[in-house]
């Protein structure tokens, strides 16, 4: 008897190890960590420099518009000295509503223009810039039922601003 079981035992085969469910387990995890995603936007705004060719000055056909920061006024001007609307501080804030009534003013009446010039007092904050810009730049308004940034002036060159003449 003892040989029998032996040698029933010595003819069996080794169970093969079946992965399948193993792998349509992981396809579908693929699929739902894929669909989970968030893809991260970031948008990138390009810069134009005005050139520094030690003089100074700068050709008035080129730059018509710009807009002085102070901390606590935003100048809108013609580029030529000429101011078209200082924007005092409303509630000790910058007046950015303001700022974009008035840059789209600007754009009726210069449509084709592009290009602005934002000069900067040397005390303000990063985030009066970003704001300065977003303002300048673009404004949302709606189209067809959904809200859009239409387009001001996307152009922007950064600068100082003149020194104050006592």
């Amino acid at each position: 008897m003892r040989r029998l079981k032996n040698h029933r035992f010595a003819h069996r085969k080794e169970a093969d190890i079946d992965v399948t469910p193993f792998m349509n387990l992981m396809m579908v995890m693929v699929a739902t960590l894929l669909l989970t995603t968030v893809f991260t936007k970031i948008t990138v705004l390009d810069l134009d420099f005005p050139s520094s060719n030690g003089s100074g000055d700068v050709d008035p056909e080129l730059v018509h518009l710009e807009v002085t920061v102070h901390p606590d006024a935003l100048v809108v001007a013609d580029g030529r000295g000429g101011a078209i609307k200082t924007l005092p501080l409303v509630d000790g804030r910058q007046d950015y509503a303001g700022l974009s009534l008035v840059m789209r003013e600007l754009k009726r009446r210069v449509p084709e223009k592009r290009d602005i010039v934002v000069l900067l007092d040397s005390n303000i904050d990063y985030q009066t810039v970003v704001s300065v810009m977003d303002h300048v730049r673009s404004y949302p308004t709606v189209v067809a039922m959904q809200v859009v940034e239409a387009e001001l002036f996307p152009q922007i060159s950064l600068g100082d601003p003149p020194p104050k003449s006592t």
